[in-house]
């Protein structure tokens, strides 16, 4: 009689619960799944990897000494301010806030700073023009520099005297 008893208690204490559960999922509203939390409207983030400038003049092929660059890193107000890459020089004047005196890449601003770009340093005796000590991966990411500065700011010159001279920059005789 005892074993009765028990097998009858341990039968109600499980299917009380489980009645419970079947009552609460028959009985409560259709539930559609769960829907992704929608943010408030933001700005698109700005990519490196943005379109072409379609307003860009013509490239120039003006001739600049690394003297003469010097000039154009942004200390006079009245001066454009320019950045070499592998030796083709960029006008980055519209954005004076990046490249201008004390700005986060007025490191690179009137020199060819190839070397720096290349590894992705804002180290001022990294940004020289000699790249010819980098290696490949870094060669890419200078590449993917002068590629992303073509397609964004006008090409004004090229510096003659660069210790490192390539296709981009080659040299003329004066």
């Amino acid at each position: 009689m005892l074993e009765l008893q028990t097998l009858v208690i341990s039968s109600l204490a499980l299917a009380i619960p489980a009645a419970y559960l079947v009552y609460r999922h028959c009985s409560s509203p259709a539930r559609a799944p769960p829907q992704p939390a929608v943010e408030p409207a933001q700005k698109p983030l700005k990519s490196i990897m943005q379109a072409p400038r379609e307003d860009l003049a013509p490239p120039k092929d003006d001739p600049y000494t690394t003297e003469e660059l010097k000039q154009y890193d942004g200390s006079n107000p009245s001066l454009p301010i320019y950045v070499a890459i592998k030796g083709t020089i960029f006008d980055v004047t519209h954005k004076r806030d990046v490249y201008g005196p004390g700005k986060s890449y007025s490191v690179f601003a009137g020199k060819d700073g190839s070397k720096g770009l290349g590894m992705s340093s804002l180290d001022p005796a990294h940004a020289v023009a000699d790249y010819s000590g980098l290696d490949e991966k870094d060669r890419k990411v200078l590449d993917d520099w002068h590629a992303f500065f073509s397609k964004r700011y006008n090409i004004v010159g090229r510096v003659v005297d660069s210790p490192v001279q390539s296709p981009e920059a080659p040299t003329s005789s004066l």
